[in-house]
C-alpha cells in the first residue's frame, strides 16, 4: 500500500535533535536506565554529545604490516630481510674517496638489486637478532675495537659540555652545533686512525665520510634516519674490513649503538637538531629508526612485556635503560606533549600487534620501504670501494 500524502510530505527528523535522541535512548528522570521503573533517587546529568569530541581514530594494523598513510601495500608485499654474512675485503686494497650515486627512483630500484644493498640490510638484520633476548646490561664480548668506538663516541659527548648552546631566540637549529660539528671535522680522523690496524690506515679516505655524517648536517642544523643509515654503514664498513668480527656484534649493539642513541639524544636536546626529513605524526619517530628494530628484537619472547605495555608508565620508568623500544617511547613520552596516541599514532599502531617477532619483523621491512627505498633520504648516501654502485 502506497504511504499517504500527509507521510510523504512529512520530512524525516534528524538524528542530530538532542531532545529526540536523547529521549528515545534514555528513560525520563526519575526512572531506572535498566527497566524504565521508579528510583528514589535522580539520575546523573547526561551528557551533552554534541560538544564531546570524538574518539581518536584507531587504526589497528594485521601483523607483520605496520599501518601507514602511504606505502602500506609496499611495506605489506615486500619479503622480510634476512641477516647475511659481510664478506671481508682482501688485498689489495682500493680504497677511494665515496661519492653519491642515486638521484632518481630508477637509481633506488638499481640499488636495490644489487648485492651491496642486500648485504648491508643483512647486516643490520644481524645486529639485529645478535640482541635477541638480553638486556642491554647483560655481559657481552667487548673487543678493543668495540671498547675504542666507545671510547670516541665519549669523546664526542664531552664535546658538548665544552660548546655550550649559543642564546638565540630560534626554537631549532641552535648555531653552536655547527662549532661542534667542526670539531668533529677536524678531530675525527685522529681519532678513527688510533684503533685501524697499519694495514687499514689509507681506508680513512673512504670510511670517515660516512662517520663525519653520522651526526646530522652542519649547514641545515638537523638530523633523521638518513644520518643514522651512515653510522650503521661506517660500522659495516669496518665489518667488511674484518676489524669488527661477528662475534663483536652483540656488543655493537648493546654498547656502541647505545652509547650513539645517547649523543644523539644530546645533540638533539642542547642544539635543538631539526628533524630531517619527518613525516610529522605520520612517522615511526622524528630522528630515529635502528633502535626500534633492535630494542624490538631484545623483547622477542619476552615472558611479561608486550608490545601494548609500552602504554604501562611504570614498565616504561623502570625498564627503558635496559630496553631499547622502551627507552625510545620514554624519550617520545618525555618531549611531546597531548594524547600518545595523537602525536604519535603509529607507535599506538604497533602496540596492538600480539607479539614482539612481528613488531621486529614488521619494521624491519618498513626500515627497507620508508628509508633505504627514499630518493630523499638516499640521495645523500656514498657509494666507494667498500660499499659498491653497481652499474
Amino acid at each position: 500500500m502506497e504511504p499517504s500524502k500527509e507521510q510523504q510530505n512529512t520530512p524525516e527528523k534528524s538524528t542530530s535533535e538532542a531532545p529526540a535522541t536523547v529521549s528515545s535512548a534514555f528513560p525520563p528522570s526519575g526512572c531506572c536506565t535498566s527497566c524504565g521503573g521508579p528510583t528514589i533517587s535522580e539520575p546523573p546529568p547526561l551528557a551533552s554529545f554534541p560538544e564531546m569530541s570524538p574518539p581518536p581514530n584507531y587504526r589497528p594494523i594485521r601483523a607483520p604490516a605496520i599501518n601507514l598513510p602511504h606505502n602500506s601495500q609496499a611495506i605489506i608485499l615486500s619479503p622480510v630481510p634476512h641477516a647475511e654474512q659481510v664478506p671481508v675485503v682482501s688485498p689489495p686494497y682500493q680504497f677511494q674517496s665515496p661519492v653519491k650515486r642515486i638521484h632518481s627512483p630508477d637509481d633506488i630500484r638499481r640499488f636495490h638489486e644489487s648485492a651491496s644493498c642486500k648485504n648491508f640490510l643483512g647486516f643490520v638484520v644481524s645486529l639485529s637478532e645478535s640482541i635477541r633476548g638480553y638486556k642491554i646490561s647483560d655481559p657481552c664480548d667487548i673487543s678493543p675495537t668495540v671498547a675504542a668506538i666507545v671510547s670516541i663516541l665519549e669523546t664526542l659527548l664531552q664535546w658538548i659540555d665544552e660548546i655550550p648552546p649559543a642564546q638565540q631566540s630560534a626554537r631549532y637549529g641552535n648555531v653552536s652545533f655547527r662549532s661542534w660539528h667542526e670539531r668533529l671535522g677536524e678531530r675525527g680522523e685522529s681519532l678513527i686512525l688510533e684503533f685501524l690496524p697499519e694495514e687499514f690506515k689509507e681506508s680513512v679516505i673512504e670510511i670517515v665520510p660516512y662517520f663525519f655524517d653520522s651526526f646530522g648536517n652542519s649547514s641545515r642544523i638537523d638530523y633523521g634516519t638518513g644520518h643514522e643509515t651512515n653510522f650503521a654503514a661506517w660500522l659495516y664498513c669496518l665489518a667488511r674490513m674484518g676489524i669488527v668480527k661477528e662475534e663483536d656484534y652483540h656488543g655493537l649493539v648493546a654498547r656502541v649503538f647505545v652509547k650513539y642513541l645517547e649523543l644523539m639524544r644530546k645533540l638533539q636536546m642542547v642544539y635543538c637538531l631539526e628533524p630531517a626529513g619527518s613525516h610529522g605524526v605520520w612517522g615511526l619517530d622524528d630522528y630515529h629508526f635502528l633502535p626500534f628494530i633492535f630494542g624490538s628484537s631484545q623483547l622477542i619472547d619476552h615472558k611479561y612485556m608486550k608490545p601494548k605495555s609500552i602504554h604501562n608508565d611504570d614498565i616504561l620508568e623502570n625498564f627503558s635503560s635496559e630496553y631499547m623500544y622502551l627507552s625510545c617511547i620514554a624519550f617520545v613520552k618525555k618531549v611531546k606533549k597531548g594524547l600518545f596516541a595523537e602525536h604519535s599514532p603509529l607507535l599506538d599502531d604497533i602496540s596492538g600487534v600480539p607479539n614482539w617477532k612481528k613488531v621486529n619483523s614488521g619494521l624491519l621491512k618498513m626500515y627497507r620501504v620508508e628509508v633505504l627505498e627514499k630518493v630523499p633520504i638516499m640521495q645523500h648516501f656514498l657509494f666507494g670501494w667498500l660499499i659498491k654502485w653497481e652499474e
